[in-house]
């Protein structure tokens, strides 16, 4: 008897056609594009981020050392001179979070590029290949790797940490095409060895210099031994151009002052949080990766394996010494989402029947629960249901937008006829598995993006809070508010129009007015030589208080 193939992948010709470019495309789009317009930068990261690209924009702060609020700021200079530049170039035509938003959108769908170009080099490798039938019918080389890489890609659009964070104008989207960039260096360098050495060259640099240094070098260090102990001589040539791309970033990471101490050490509360985390993050891409890892095993030292687990087991390990950051987990997705498009030759038939029907029925019902509350809210019937709004978002009026009902009702329809497209047609193909669960994906971002924007927006916009604020502080006043959050201070000199210092002596300094944060109404008696003029709360936050003093 002959020995059994080490390969675990058998497709046929049919099984390895290619996803429609049409559908994938209109996919991507629907998924890129809601929430880019319509809406203010959100509370937290993102708004802070985009302060700070507007402070340099504006020129109330230098390019070369930002502060917010007279603090100094992030470091990652790169993806904020990057959004600055829209801004610049956008201004008295282009609303500026509008034009900061652009190139991170941009920058997502890089991404998604590039994922799929890793994939489909990655698969035309010799050990990644199917098993060749004795009387032929197999699929053929080039068409089998590009259903992989339409798997990866769809992989990627499902998982629940890029969506979260992937849509946000944020340093972190910056990283992620940097380490995407890499991914594709280290795949492409058997056959595409210029851009190769052009991606691995800048990748890295790049990685840096977006506030992430560590990462880079964590990284770099990775590829050097796969590449190292490739059977491909181009491969092992791109050993120099790693280690060049690592002297690089290291310098520019010190011309910049990026390097930063952010390691914490993990507590056991901190593990219990991180698996969390990563069941939900990296969902559904984690359980696919694990199943390729177990099936592919035999093949753990090839490229087609060893190039995203590395590059993604940096992000795992970013995450797990800065005690669990979802940003930093979210850089090891571009790897996983790879080695779960391999998982997908693997499949059984009751294994995707599972994923479908799983995706099929939790989706429809999110899709139709949001139209429920988009109901509820235009109509105010049922009552009960329309009554949750007002105590959610105290303060909200429904608004009824044509242009955001359109895309909705457009939405829906074409998941209804992926639904039917996918029962019906198309059984054979690789990447069916994973077609409903970025389809769905994509839906319930395109639904809460129009239909629910509105109400999100007056949730997570700072907007409501200045207008709360502005009666008791004149338009350009002097502002102290020592400790105030970076996001805070964003708010409030982008939309207030006022100058906040946000120093930890600000108190002292020659501000007439002074903001203190508090989870109470009042904190007792008012600072010396200061008194209490009015206590402001967050809309939508109940034990979220800004006391406003003024100077006796």
């Amino acid at each position: 008897m002959n020995a059994p193939s080490p390969k675990p992948a058998l497709v046929t010709q049919r099984g390895a056609r290619r996803l429609p470019r049409l559908p994938l495309l209109l996919l991507c789009l629907a998924y890129i594009v809601p929430g880019v317009l319509g809406r203010d930068p959100w509370r937290n990261a993102d708004l802070a981020a985009f302060g700070q690209m507007a402070a340099m924009a504006e020129g109330r702060t230098s390019w070369w050392t930002p502060t917010l609020g007279g603090v100094p700021a992030d470091t990652a200079l790169l993806p904020h001179w990057l959004g600055a530049a829209f801004i610049r170039a956008g201004a008295g035509w282009v609303d500026p979070a509008l034009a900061a938003r652009v190139p991170f959108a941009l920058l997502l769908a890089l991404t998604l590029v590039l994922v799929w170009y890793t994939t489909f080099h990655l698969a035309r490798t010799d050990s990644a290949q199917p098993v060749p039938f004795a009387f032929g019918g197999e699929a053929s080389p080039v068409d089998y790797a590009r259903a992989i890489a339409d798997g990866a890609v769809l992989a990627l659009i499902a998982t629940l940490g890029l969506l979260r964070l992937g849509h946000e104008t944020t340093p972190e989207l910056a990283q992620l095409a940097a380490i995407s960039l890499y991914l594709y260096g280290l795949a492409s360098a058997p056959y595409r060895v210029a851009a190769s050495r052009a991606a691995l060259f800048a990748s890295l640099p790049l990685l840096a210099g977006s506030g992430a240094p560590s990462v880079a070098i964590v990284a770099g260090l990775a590829g050097l031994i796969v590449c190292a102990r490739s059977r491909y001589a181009p491969a092992r040539a791109s050993v120099i151009w790693i280690a060049l791309a690592m002297a690089a970033a290291a310098a520019l990471a010190e011309w910049l002052g990026a390097w930063r101490w952010r390691a914490l050490p993990m507590s056991a509360d901190d593990a219990g949080g991180f698996i969390e985390l990563w069941l939900w993050f990296t969902w559904p891409a984690w359980p696919l990766a694990l199943w390729t890892l177990w099936r592919w095993r035999r093949q753990l030292a090839h490229r087609h394996l060893a190039v995203p687990l590395v590059v993604a087991g940096s992000g795992v390990f970013a995450s797990v010494a800065m005690a669990g950051s979802d940003r930093a987990l979210m850089l090891a997705l571009p790897g996983l989402a790879v080695l779960a498009a391999f998982a997908l030759p693997t499949f059984k038939r009751s294994a995707s029947a599972a994923i479908d029907w799983f995706s099929m029925c939790f989706f429809t019902l999110f899709a139709l629960a949001v139209w429920w509350v988009y109901f509820a809210l235009q109509t105010g019937w049922p009552a009960w249901q329309a009554a949750v709004g007002p105590r959610l978002i105290p303060g909200y009026e429904a608004r009824f937008s044509m242009l955001a009902l359109l895309p909705a009702l457009l939405g829906t329809a074409a998941w209804f006829w992926l639904l039917r497209w996918r029962t019906g047609r198309h059984r054979e193909a690789l990447w069916k598995s994973l077609v409903l669960p970025a389809g769905g994906v994509a839906l319930g971002w395109l639904l809460a993006m129009t239909l629910l924007l509105s109400a999100l927006d007056y949730a997570r916009s700072p907007r409501p809070l200045m207008a709360r604020m502005a009666p008791w502080l004149p338009r350009g006043a002097c502002v102290a508010a020592p400790g105030l959050a970076p996001a805070e201070v964003a708010a409030m000199e982008y939309v207030g129009a006022w100058h906040v210092d946000a120093r930890a002596d600000a108190e002292s300094g020659g501000c007439p007015y002074l903001l203190h944060r508090s989870a109470a109404r009042s904190k007792g008696e008012a600072p010396a030589g200061w008194r209490l003029i009015a206590s402001v709360q967050r809309p939508t936050v109940r034990d979220d208080w800004f006391l406003i003093y003024r100077r006796r």
